[in-house]
């Protein structure tokens, strides 16, 4: 019994000092900012969806906004577990666990829920219609930074060649599904790292230019499957030549929401515009809380991409480095894409605000991005990885 007893309290010891180190490690203004995030997209998730789930998909009022509340504290919990363990045990788990999203991905053809034309979704019982790209993207990164930085054996070419084929890969299943706004957020991310790390820019434009013009053969040569993306392009372009119910109510709502704002709950923009609470969620909040509080959400991201790339010119830890501007790369251009297709500057492409927008995937992806770098911008992060 006493040795029992003193195996709890040593277990209980050990536990509080790694929860201690870890908070005196932890930048706690980063922290705070994703933690804010989560909060203020359940408040706009109960301010988006409340009426429209009573009135007309015949739920009980408050349906989503428990879900979402549900997943916000899923989200909360795996930002800790992320950012708690060390790099060296972290960064073996993550590597596992991006060849077990890519499987998931593989499946998705097979066994995945076809939803409006797309089958993008695994339906598990726990965590019902899960976007497996979600868990790939910020794994996707991890493994790119591993592959060009760690591995100094092999020749500098060749490690570009194996992410760009990484990419590839992963855009085939994407673009299967069909997923073109997910493929083109990954590739914008995998140029951002390729350009850091100091590629030469003449063979990543040759590389880019391959890569669209394999999307642009997909398209002329598949077009029952992906004739839709020109459609988009087309609409984008010429507004009279197709649908563009759902953009131009977003646009109408930003216009009619001004500075200020029409006041909570005031909005129509999520009564006639579906699903407005995931892909349109900036153009709610603009139409009821007005531009000067969407400002002060992109300058949220800004300084959260700020302190990390402050922590990045300090560092002298490669890998750290690229794998942080890529996951804070993946953050700032999803959330320029969702504000760009809400205000029609970009083509619609069904891409949701980090944090912010609901879905249980959208959360969980984001929570493992949040999680990766918190665990990378701690204080005590910069030993590791040096003799591996």
């Amino acid at each position: 019994k006493n040795l029992k007893k003193d195996n709890m309290l040593n277990f209980g010891r050990e536990n509080t000092g790694l929860a201690a180190k870890w908070w005196r490690n932890v930048d706690k203004q980063i922290l705070f900012l994703f933690v804010f995030l989560l909060l203020l997209g359940l408040f706009f998730s109960f301010s988006s969806t409340t009426s429209v789930m009573s009135e007309k998909m015949n739920k009980e009022t408050y349906f989503f906004f428990i879900k979402h509340l549900f997943f916000v504290s899923i989200s909360l919990l795996l930002i800790l577990l992320i950012s708690i363990p060390e790099k060296k045990k972290l960064i073996k788990f993550l590597f596992f666990l991006f060849f077990i999203s890519i499987l998931i991905l593989a499946l998705v053809p097979f066994f995945g829920v076809e939803i409006k034309g797309s089958k993008r979704w695994m339906d598990f019982p726990i965590l019902p219609l899960f976007q497996p790209v979600e868990l790939v993207k910020p794994l996707f990164v991890i493994f790119v930074a591993k592959i060009i930085v760690l591995n100094e054996k092999t020749n500098i070419y060749k490690r570009y060649l194996y992410s760009f084929l990484a990419l590839l890969f992963i855009s085939i299943f994407l673009i299967y599904q069909p997923d073109l706004g997910q493929t083109f957020l990954l590739t914008l991310t995998w140029i951002t790292m390729i350009f850091v790390s100091g590629f030469n820019m003449a063979i990543l434009l040759m590389l880019v230019l391959i890569f669209a013009s394999a999307i642009a053969f997909l398209i002329f040569f598949f077009p029952e499957k992906f004739g839709y993306i020109f459609l988009r392009i087309d609409t984008f372009l010429n507004p009279k030549v197709g649908d563009n119910f759902q953009s131009q109510k977003a646009l109408e709502a930003i216009k009619q929401g001004g500075l200020t704002g029409q006041g909570m709950g005031e909005g129509i923009l999520k009564d006639e515009v579906p699903e407005a609470h995931t892909d349109y969620i900036i153009a709610v909040i603009s139409e009821e809380f007005g531009a000067i509080f969407v400002l002060f959400i992109v300058i949220i991201f800004l300084f959260i991409g700020y302190k990390v790339l402050n922590k990045v010119f300090s560092g002298n830890d490669e890998f750290l480095k690229l794998a942080l501007v890529g996951l804070i790369s993946l953050l700032i251009i999803q959330t320029f894409i969702h504000i760009g297709v809400n205000s029609r500057l970009f083509p619609t492409t069904g891409m949701t605000l980090p944090f912010l927008s609901y879905g249980g995937s959208s959360l969980i992806g984001s929570s493992v991005i949040a999680g990766i770098i918190l665990n990378f911008t701690r204080k005590d992060s910069t030993r590791y990885f040096k003799n591996d």
